[in-house]
């Protein structure tokens, strides 16, 4: 579903290269559940902003589902983020003026979807999510988890190819991480793909495969399967 292939980025300062991704292989198969983690500076952020198309590698090549993201133009770009990716992030990213429904419909206004039919999606993934009792609250009257679910019931109302998580319970408490995991591993066991950002490994232990990032390079790729060192 994803292949990465020699990615590389790089970012300048003034004459001096910085190099932040070395050569980065990776594969992601559909269905997988995985952790990408490292320490602060290991590239993980900028890898999410590669895998997430927010950015493009300064070499290598990038697929999604077997289309080369390197050669899209930017309105190709939004369109397929829009369609294959659906994003979950720390610090939720929901429109404050917006019921928890108006915010999940918001992908779909971009897919030109009828108004009833939005409206039909959003309510469904918020039961799905355990919240559609508070489909017309607002993200000030919602805690941090509910926050969270909110944002996962947008990712997911598009039915995208994958998940992609940075960092979903970095501004949570432990509790109700573990009760964010268990929602992922609930859509996980139903056959979606996801890859979360992290720096905690927790959260990673709670993933079926980790993927460790230190210094631009992938270290380790650990799953039940298998565990390749690099």
């Amino acid at each position: 579903m994803l292949s990465l292939k020699q990615i590389k980025k790089s970012y300048w300062q003034g004459q001096t290269e910085i190099p932040v991704l070395k050569g980065i292989d990776l594969e992601v198969d559909e269905g997988e559940f995985v952790a990408i983690m490292g320490p602060s500076g290991s590239g993980k952020s900028t890898l999410m902003n590669i895998i997430g198309c927010l950015d493009k590698a300064t070499s290598g090549e990038y697929e999604i589902e077997n289309v080369g993201v390197s050669t899209l133009s930017d309105n190709e770009l939004a369109d397929l983020r829009n369609q294959k990716i659906g994003f979950v992030f720390q610090n939720f990213n929901l429109m404050p003026k917006l019921t928890a429904c108006q915010n999940v419909e918001l992908p779909l206004t971009y897919s030109k979807v009828s108004k009833q039919e939005r409206r039909e999606r959003a309510l469904k993934m918020l039961d799905l999510v355990g919240l559609k009792e508070r489909s017309e609250f607002k993200p000030m009257e919602l805690s941090g988890g509910q926050k969270q679910r909110v944002a996962i019931a947008r990712a997911l109302v598009t039915d995208p190819s994958f998940i992609l998580g940075d960092e979903p319970t970095g501004a949570l408490d432990t509790k109700t991480s573990v009760q964010i995991m268990e929602l992922f591993k609930k859509f996980h066991l139903e056959g979606k793909t996801i890859v979360l950002i992290t720096h905690e490994p927790e959260i990673a232990e709670l993933c079926e495969r980790t993927v460790v990032l230190r210094d631009g390079n992938i270290t380790s790729d650990t799953s039940q399967q298998k565990e390749v060192m690099v």
